[in-house]
């Protein structure tokens, strides 16, 4: 079942401070900031909604096809990806660019300063979903602005059923562009906090949201998650995890798990504890892209924490 992955590739350069940054940032001065923080910690991950969930969803054993933009620094990425037996039929390389970015600075009490550079990120409305053959679902997860309007398009054109996750993406649309989102979609995925924004400016009531989709799924964190299907409120249970490292990439690995279940034709419980459960597995190991699993190992697990298997 092939499912077209629509976002970005990103490097992910996260670094911490061995201190506090309350120590170093004098209030009154504020207005002209100038800081400079020894960071002796640095790793650089391979990020991006489009990378991170094709990763979690070749594990399942679904067939991701990644669509998106890099740029010229893309080789180490490129390579994993090849290493990893991902198709780059799509991933478009745009000269004089540099894959996107995110830099990282987190204190130690987990405070954090970021940068983002979209760098090739932006280009990805010169991707068309048509160019993709054989594709029977979809996603339109962050990416660059016109690229995630342009998508959402050419799926709702084609036929072919997609999920709509702005993510981060979010401060981008305005109310008429997320109604018009959820038009065309048919399945949407947030976190509360993105819900609550989804409310804020469309002015609607979530409920009456859920009614434009087949069905439209909020992620709470340790509180598990809620989709909304058919008139009413499935609650899906947190699954616990073994250990909370780093919650970068888990609302990604979850929605590898919403594509699989759909894809498969599971029913909407099972679907959201499928990637409920793949949430809780990323969030043990550092990095969005470092946790492993066997489809054997997520049966055995479904079962202990469900009580009976996936497949």
């Amino acid at each position: 079942m092939r499912t077209l992955i629509c976002g970005s590739i990103a490097y992910d350069n996260i670094m911490v401070f061995p201190d506090h940054f309350k120590n170093h940032i004098l209030p009154d001065k504020i207005h002209m900031l100038n800081v400079s923080f020894l960071v002796p910690q640095l790793r650089r991950e391979f990020g991006g909604c489009a990378g991170n969930i094709a990763y979690s969803l070749k594990l399942l054993g679904g067939e991701p096809l990644i669509m998106a933009t890099v740029g010229d620094d893309a080789a180490p990425y490129q390579q994993r990806l090849s290493d990893l037996g991902l198709a780059q039929d799509h991933v478009r390389q745009v000269p004089g660019s540099y894959t996107a970015q995110c830099f990282i600075t987190t204190d130690l009490s987990d405070n954090q300063i970021t940068a983002f550079h979209p760098g090739a990120m932006s280009f990805s409305h010169e991707n068309r979903v048509s160019d993709a053959k054989d594709v029977v679902l979809g996603i339109v997860a962050p990416d660059g602005r016109d690229g995630m309007i342009a998508h959402a398009r050419q799926f709702a054109e084609a036929g072919t059923p997609f999920i709509f996750d702005p993510g981060q993406g979010m401060p981008m649309f305005d109310g008429a562009d997320l109604l018009a989102f959820l038009d065309q979609a048919t399945y949407a995925a947030f976190n509360d906090y993105e819900a609550q924004l989804l409310m804020d400016r469309t002015g609607q009531p979530l409920e009456a949201l859920a009614q434009k989709v087949t069905a439209l799924i909020v992620t709470k964190g340790a509180e598990g998650s809620d989709i909304y299907v058919g008139g009413q409120v499935l609650s899906i249970p947190c699954v616990k995890a073994e250990a909370v490292v780093d919650p970068t990439g888990c609302g990604d690995a979850y929605r590898a798990g919403l594509l699989y279940g759909i894809a498969a034709g599971f029913d909407w419980e099972t679907t959201g504890r499928l990637a409920s459960l793949l949430g809780a597995i990323k969030i043990a190991q550092a990095g969005p892209q470092n946790h492993h699993f066997t489809r054997d190992y997520i049966a055995q697990r479904f079962v202990t924490e469900f009580g009976y298997r996936p497949w």
